[in-house]
């Protein structure tokens, strides 16, 4: 990951959905705007596509005069620069796809002439050199779709056969959302009100009405705008992606604040009469005194299980991967009925694996989960001799520090561990 990026200083990205959203123009707008993950993302679209596939772009253009990027797929057949970026673009794939276009729909995970499945392109994910949490992205963007085309067409989510991305370049754009969004860690993300569109779009299942049925279904909540520009405005793959980073139920909130750090700007092909088609990402630090931080929080509570049992689960909840914390407190519940209650503090992408571990160490038949924004302060460890302090930078240039009790566990007496730990807090 970039030394950039190491820091975690972004806190929020609002994406400004002028001509629309697509999974093309989010990653070109990313990509504009953190131009250093460019040839991670390129080699992530490497480890999951074939050769045959084609090479991915990422090129400068313009829409209606503003100046933008456009990412896309090129056939294997045409001459490339490989995965150079092209200052003469001499077509683009857009976020208006036609959905009748047989190009976006005779293409299996083989080659082959055959619709994917969801199974097989999870598979074809899962089994890549990806890293875990561009897979988890990936799959999750995948899911959505999967799902929203499930319940419109009335069958099990296994028998999804897919046709926005049954081709390779739009499986490319779901590939390379993962990867982005693996390398930038937890960020608070928004959207602005999104066009809605109007018309008719051709598919596989005739003609559709704007948005089409899985769109509409993966945008539920979100505020949508009629700037009286026809055709199709959100896809699938863009919506899926809006839905995977947002709950609209949380853009009532103020928009994203601190100090404007980054800009970038993705194209789709369609010209629109009096409009740039782009969609804009807006890239926000916290000050510099604290960092911000996404959180995923579940909560539950169990009343059949002993005290010995609840200490066990609580430990071993500890140790799965992506838990920053557990706490129990007693509650006491109906019919003066004692419980314990679990609080659990998970890092940002890691929430569906450690609900599973919750299911299986408790006796918990529910949970609930929610994501929350907390600010903390840079810190370091420090070695002080043999024993590691905890150094914290606070407001107004402050500096504390606080001996690690591991290290301390290991004097003998509780007057040794006070002794030493105010010795070690008041070095500099």
């Amino acid at each position: 990951m970039p030394e950039a990026l190491q820091r975690r200083a972004i806190a929020s990205i609002h994406l400004d959905a002028v001509g629309g959203a697509a999974g093309d123009m989010f990653v070109a707008c990313m990509l504009d705007a953190f131009p250093e993950l460019a040839a991670d993302v390129m080699r992530d679209i490497g480890a999951v596509l074939p050769p045959q596939a084609g090479r991915p772009y990422l090129e400068a253009g313009a829409s209606n005069g503003i100046r933008a990027m456009r990412f896309g797929l090129e056939s294997a057949a045409a001459d490339t620069h490989g995965l150079e970026h092209r200052e003469n673009p001499g077509h683009a794939h857009g976020h208006d796809h036609h959905h009748d276009d047989p190009r976006h729909h005779h293409h299996d995970v083989g080659g082959h002439p055959a619709h994917a499945t969801y199974n097989a392109l999870t598979k074809l994910i899962q089994d890549s050199a990806l890293g875990v949490d561009a897979k988890h992205h990936a799959v999750a963007i995948l899911t959505l779709l999967a799902e929203a085309e499930a319940q419109m067409h009335g069958v099990p989510i296994s028998d999804v056969h897919f046709h926005e991305l049954a081709d390779w370049d739009s499986l490319m754009d779901v590939v390379a959302a993962g990867s982005i969004l693996a390398a930038l860690g937890p960020v608070r993300w928004s959207v602005s009100t999104l066009p809605l569109g109007s018309g008719l779009v051709n598919t596989q299942h005739g003609l559709l009405p704007v948005p089409a049925p899985a769109t509409a279904l993966l945008l539920r909540g979100f505020a949508m705008r009629d700037d009286g520009i026809p055709g199709e405005r959100v896809t699938p793959t863009g919506a899926a992606i809006l839905a995977h980073l947002i709950d609209p139920a949380t853009l009532h909130d103020p928009q994203p604040g601190g100090r404007l750090s980054r800009t970038g700007i993705g194209a789709g092909s369609r010209q629109m009469k009096g409009m740039p088609n782009i969609l804009r990402a807006l890239v926000f630090e916290e000050d510099a005194d604290s960092v911000a931080d996404i959180v995923e929080i579940i909560e539950f509570e169990v009343d059949d299980m002993t005290g010995e049992e609840i200490g066990v689960a609580a430990e071993h909840l500890r140790k799965v991967d992506g838990v920053l914390d557990v706490s129990t407190a007693a509650r006491m519940g109906k019919k003066g009925r004692p419980m314990t209650e679990f609080r659990l503090l998970c890092a940002h992408g890691h929430v569906a694996a450690v609900a599973d571990a919750c299911f299986l160490q408790t006796s918990t038949i529910g949970l609930r989960m929610r994501r929350e924004t907390r600010r903390i302060l840079d810190r370091k460890h420090v070695a002080v001799g043999d024993m590691q302090v905890k150094e914290v930078s606070r407001p107004a240039q402050v500096i504390t520090r606080k001996a690690e009790s591991d290290d301390l566990a290991r004097l003998d007496t509780l007057a040794e561990r006070r002794r030493a730990a105010a010795e070690l807090e008041l070095k500099r």
